[in-house]
Formats: structure tokens, C-alpha cells, sequence
């Protein structure tokens, strides 16, 4: 049965305005907004009461929501360790989200109480300081899961973001995912096989073309959940609007879901969008959340502007500045300022000089000291910068006649709010993303509770491993018991001489019983019993399989015994009686 989520659906569209990035014009200026959401802060349905980490869970999600959709330490209470140091958490229930709730809050009916919670990370959550805020999520978001292995270190974690939420979840799970461990085994955060399960939801991070599923075997469900993903493994078309935030999730690639719609310019802006990337690169060093307040430039947020636009514009020419013969290459103007724009750029050092790279990677040749200023490349550079404009924003102007805000983030039809959209799963339509979070978190949570063993890539594939080389010397086996050719053991009779200081060495090619663990060498060739043989110097009588009062007798002789080599017998192993 397909699983269906609470009829509960987002509380009010209008009230939601989220986003990474909208773009109001072609000019630099560039207005996002992400979840503003009216926050429902509740005890009296807390799932679990959890004062500190010291309670400790099967597997904790660790949720991250949007624009203003997040814990504030003056109106929530926040978790704590056991010492009582507040942490920038609150638990579910504490803090709800009517996005955020119907993913984490799935598994709660199917496991028992105690075995799951979720909890909401406090972090800025606002686009003031974009860059500062997501940072702040990624640390806050560590800093919890680390204070909750301190004290339960057998926990499990799934990390789930949505809309500026979703930068923080990428690049939190980016960070664990390629860690290296220290001489001890040990990681500076957690250990990547702890983290079960990642959900992102409008990623802006995302690179083109994306699968669901990154680094998954199958493209259309994560390594550890069968359940295909609307039977496609392609994703749409177009990247996020922060292509240089994006990377690979290293150790937890396979364990991703990373959802995107298609009309979602924040997860899918077409690539021929370079002024609609430029703008999404200075709103992300505005007061965004003023601009849109005031409806307006004001001085106070005008002036910033122009100093962003300021120093873009330095860090650009400088850049140029770095390079002998950049007439020479093929990096266009607006190349460089796209380069330059993003938050992490890091400045050449002005006193070394970088060839220029043509559009194939090659480096060209330095110009002379002398021949810097020749002008008989400009007249190409011109040519160049001019196709080079018109074929980077192929894309842009079709975005922008369509209205771009309203595509994305418009009120009931904003394909931003596309990942909780109705469907009906019982009449063959596929899961909404949110729906298939949930599934897959439940079936995670299911997994903790009983500790099932975590499916990994890296663990599958050491099964495989294992499994073959099981086969492998099994066949060995066979084949060398196959080409041995045992004789066989002639009758032996008791005689009465003195007892030997040990029992005597076993008949080569002698057929082996087992009694109780211990081996009889000279066992019975088809069913004839072989009488007297001693077993740690005590004879059996006899007994194919033994018997307690066989293995205890001591009354007998030790025994000689005589080989008559005869027809060949296969070996017989026979198991104990019990």
C-alpha cells in the first residue's frame, strides 16, 4: 500500500513567501525571500518530553526550515545538555512547522514512543546577511548533532531542509560527508555511516541536470529504500540559482534525496541565465529582507548596494589586472564578474601575474611588458564580449517575461510549494516529494528501532565481497575434495598389549567422524562400524555417531591396527547425533 501522508496540508500560501532568490530586475538588484511562516509553539503534543541529550533516541531528525521557519531562544524552549547549556535546538512538538512537520513528524506512529524525535535548528534564518545565516545553520546544526552523540552515541541521523533551509542541509551533510578521520577512527563531527538519511527540498545548490539521488546506484530511489521516486531517474532540467555552492556529499552520496520542481528557479534556473546568476550573487550580500520590507531603495539600503556593486566592480578589474593577456583569452566581462560576485571569491595576488585561458582550457602565451597596452586584440574582445553576452542569457529574457516571482513563489500556483501539492497515490500518481520523505524517513526510523544493520554502499558492497569469496573457496573445496583418493580402512580387531603413552596417529586418508567435537580417525566406511578406535585414548564401541556412554568409556585397550589398501571410498563426514 502506498504511503499517505496527513491531510494536513501548508496552513496558508499567502502567508509563505519562499525562496533563495527572486529577481526583480537586470540591473545588480536582486529580491529572494524564503519560508515566513507563523510558528505554532505548543507543549501539550510534544511527542516526547526531552529536557536535555542526555535522553537518548534510536535515530533524531534534524530539521531545518526556512525563511523566518525556525526555533527563537526568547519564545521556545530549547534543548539542553545534561549540564543544561541551552544548544540552538528545540524539539518537535516545542517548535512546529507546517512544511517541515509532515516529513519528520511521519515516523512517530510507526515506532514506538521513544525510539524517534525530531528537532528543529535555530539558526538567523533570513536574508539580512544570507551568507552569515546558512553558515550559522551549518554550525548550529553540527554543534547539536555532536552534543547528542557526546551523550548517546549509537544515535542515527537524518538531516531535512527546505528552501534556505535546504543551502544549510547541503552543505551540513557536504561537510560530514567528506570528512576524514583521525588516527583514532575518530571525526571532528559525526561519523558519516551515523547520518541514515538526507532530504533536500528546493536545493539552490543543485548542479544541472541533477538526479533525486546523488551517487545512488539507481538514480530513482536512495541505495537503502526500494521504493522508486515517480519512476524517473532524471532530474529537471536547469541548476539552482548558487551553482558554485554545490559538490559532492562524499561519504553519504547514495543516502540523498534532493527534490526539485521543475518551474522552481531557486533548484532549476536555466543555464543560460547569467545576468539572472549575477543578481542572485549581489542579493546575496544585500539586506534583502529590508529592500523588500520598504517596498523600495531607501538611502540606508541604497548605499549598501553601491557599495556592493563597488566592490564587485574593483574585484573585477583587479581580476582582469592579474592576468598579461586577457584581451588575448576568451573570458568575457561578465565571466569575470559572475566570478568575482560570489561571497567565498578570494582576490589574486596582485604581484603575480596568471596567463589568460581560452574557452578550451588552454593557457595563451604572456604578452611582453612592453606590448600590455596593445589595443589589437580589442576589436576580437569586443566581438567576443558581445556573442559571449547574448549566448550566456539565451534563457534570461523568456524567465523574466514570465514573470519569475510569481513563477516560483506566486501565491496557490508558486512551483516553490510544488513538493506538498496534492496527489493521489491509490489511482497510480506518483508520491509528492514531501510524501516520499516521509515514507523514507519512517522506513529509516523502523530501521533504527529494531537495529537493523545500515545499508551503505560501502557495506553492500563489502557483502558482495564476502559473498563471492565464500563461492569461491567453496568450489575450491569441492574440487579438492573431488581429486583426493582416500583408501580404505580394513577391519581392525582389539588386542590386549600395554596402553601407549598417547593414542596412536590417525590413518592417513581415514574417513572422520565428529562426537560430541571430537574426531574419531578410522570411522566406519559405509555403515560398518569400526570397534576399539581410541578417542583421547578411550575406545568407542562402535557407534556411528557416539553416545554419551561411548565417549566416557574407559575400560578398553588401545588397539593395533592393520591397512589392506583396497578400492577407493570417498571421505564421509557424518554430524553428531543429538
Amino acid at each position: 500500500m502506498p504511503f499517505r501522508v496527513s491531510p494536513r496540508r501548508p496552513a496558508n500560501t499567502r502567508r509563505l513567501v519562499t525562496s533563495a532568490v527572486a529577481f526583480v530586475s537586470l540591473g545588480a538588484l536582486a529580491i529572494g525571500a524564503a519560508a515566513v511562516t507563523t510558528s505554532k509553539l505548543s507543549t501539550s503534543d510534544a511527542q516526547v518530553e526531552l529536557a536535555s541529550t542526555a535522553t537518548c533516541y534510536d535515530m533524531v531528525s534534524i530539521a531545518i526550515g526556512g525563511r523566518g521557519d525556525t526555533p527563537s531562544n526568547s519564545a521556545t524552549k530549547m534543548l539542553t545538555t545534561p549540564d543544561g547549556t541551552p544548544l540552538p535546538a528545540a524539539l518537535a512538538g516545542d517548535f512546529e512547522s507546517d512544511w517541515i512537520d509532515q516529513m519528520v513528524g511521519a515516523p512517530n506512529s510507526a515506532v514506538q514512543q521513544g525510539s524517534y524525535a525530531a528537532v528543529y535548528i535555530d539558526y538567523p534564518a533570513n536574508l539580512d546577511t544570507y551568507e552569515t545565516a546558512v553558515q550559522t545553520g551549518v554550525d548550529n546544526s553540527q554543534t547539536v548533532m555532536k552534543a547528542i552523540i557526546a551523550s548517546c552515541p549509537d544515535t542515527r541521523f537524518a538531516i531535512v531542509g527546505y528552501s534556505e533551509g535546504a543551502d544549510v542541509t547541503r552543505r551540513a551533510a557536504m561537510e560530514i560527508g567528506n570528512q576524514t578521520a583521525d588516527a583514532n577512527g575518530k571525526y571532528a563531527i559525526v561519523d558519516p555511516s551515523q547520518v541514515v538519511g538526507v532530504v533536500i527540498l528546493a536545493d539552490a545548490g543543485r548542479t544541472e541536470g541533477e538526479s533525486a539521488f546523488p551517487g545512488s546506484q539507481s538514480g530513482t530511489n536512495p541505495d537503502n529504500f526500494d521504493t522508486k521516486y515517480q519512476n524517473s531517474a532524471n532530474g529537471p532540467s536547469g541548476a539552482g540559482a548558487l551553482p558554485a555552492t554545490s559538490g559532492s556529499f562524499g561519504a553519504l552520496d547514495g543516502k540523498v534525496a534532493s527534490f526539485c520542481s521543475q518551474k522552481d528557479l531557486t533548484c532549476a534556473m536555466p543555464q543560460n541565465t547569467s545576468l539572472l546568476h549575477l543578481a542572485a550573487n549581489v542579493g546575496r550580500q544585500l539586506d534583502v529582507d529590508a529592500i523588500q520590507r520598504d517596498n523600495t531603495l531607501t538611502p540606508a539600503t541604497g548605499a549598501e548596494m553601491a557599495l556592493v556593486l563597488g566592490r564587485i566592480a574593483v574585484a573585477a578589474f583587479n581580476d582582469i589586472a592579474s592576468q598579461d593577456n586577457w584581451l588575448a583569452g576568451d573570458e568575457t566581462f561578465l565571466q569575470v564578474l559572475i566570478k568575482v560576485s560570489e561571497p567565498g571569491y578570494t582576490p589574486a595576488d596582485p604581484t603575480t601575474k596568471v596567463a589568460a585561458k581560452t574557452d578550451d582550457g588552454t593557457e595563451t602565451e604572456p604578452l611582453p611588458a612592453e606590448s600590455a597596452v596593445n589595443l589589437a586584440y580589442l576589436p576580437s574582445k569586443i566581438a567576443k564580449e558581445i556573442i559571449g553576452f547574448i549566448g550566456s542569457n539565451t534563457d534570461t529574457v523568456p524567465v523574466l517575461m514570465n514573470d519569475p516571482y510569481g513563477q516560483t513563489l506566486g501565491p496557490g500556483s508558486g512551483a516553490h510549494f510544488d513538493y506538498w501539492r496534492d496527489s493521489d497515490a491509490s489511482n497510480g500518481k506518483p508520491l509528492t516529494s514531501a510524501q516520499y520523505a516521509a515514507a523514507w524517513l519512517t522506513q529509516l526510523a523502523k530501521d533504527a528501532e529494531a537495529g537493523k544493520p545500515i545499508k551503505s554502499a560501502e557495506v553492500q558492497q563489502q557483502a558482495r565481497l564476502v559473498a563471492q569469496s565464500a563461492t569461491t573457496t567453496s568450489t575450491a573445496a569441492v574440487a579438492t575434495s573431488t581429486a583426493t583418493s582416500p583408501v580404505a580402512v580394513a577391519p581392525v580387531v582389539p588386542a590386549q598389549v600395554a596402553p601407549l603413552a598417547a593414542p596412536p596417529a590417525p590413518i592417513e586418508g581415514a574417513p572422520q567422524v565428529l562426537v560430541d567435537g571430537a574426531v574419531i580417525e578410522g570411522a566406519p566406511v559405509d555403515g560398518v562400524p569400526v570397534e576399539g578406535v581410541p578417542v583421547d585414548g578411550a575406545p568407542v564401541d562402535g557407534s556411528v555417531a557416539g553416545s554419551a556412554a561411548a565417549s566416557t568409556q574407559a575400560t578398553a585397550a588401545p588397539v593395533t591396527t592393520a591397512v589392506a589398501p583396497t578400492a577407493v571410498a570417498p571421505t564421509t563426514t557424518v554430524a553428531p547425533a543429538r
